[in-house]
């Protein structure tokens, strides 16, 4: 393995050009934001940057069963929003982040620095990074990459 490879960080795998919707839309145009863009979730945010929740397919599913019995979704995406109870920051490895997916239900985390929404990293993300950086360590010669796995990833893994 040559000095030069390196465990991407969720700087290098995050997306940056966020879809994002307020606390403060009605909860019926967020789930056409969401279905418009064929996204499964969406950061809440009260300014361009500021975090204040989560809006996921399962909140909007509770809106429309809801619905079912009130006639119209009604409400404000604050009524809906998950909390964001976990966040990554920018440098936080690939393996980490992986563990992190494996160990909590979210299929999405937004990454924050010096307190500000400035991007977000999904599973497939993830995934994707992970199958590019076992193709490149692989590729080296002497290069393993199950070395770079830590034994509780190893064990998550199976």
């Amino acid at each position: 393995m040559t000095a030069q490879t390196r465990v991407p960080t969720a700087r290098d795998i995050m997306a940056t050009k966020l879809i994002t919707v307020g606390p403060d839309i009605p909860i019926e145009k967020a789930i056409d934001v969401l279905l418009r863009n064929n996204i499964s979730g969406a950061p809440v945010v009260d300014s361009p940057k500021n975090l204040v929740g989560m809006l996921s397919e399962r909140d909007c599913l509770r809106v429309l069963s809801n619905a079912a019995f009130d006639r119209l979704p009604n409400g404000r995406v604050r009524d809906y929003m998950s909390p964001c109870h976990m966040t990554i920051g920018p440098e936080d490895g690939l393996f980490m982040v992986a563990d992190l997916f494996l160990r909590t239900p979210y299929r999405r985390f937004p990454v924050i620095e010096d307190g500000e929404l400035v991007g977000q990293v999904s599973r497939r993300d993830v995934l994707r990074a992970t199958r590019e950086f076992i193709r490149e360590i692989e590729g080296k010669p002497g290069g393993k990459a199950a070395s770079f796995l830590t034994d509780e990833i190893r064990s998550r893994l199976g």
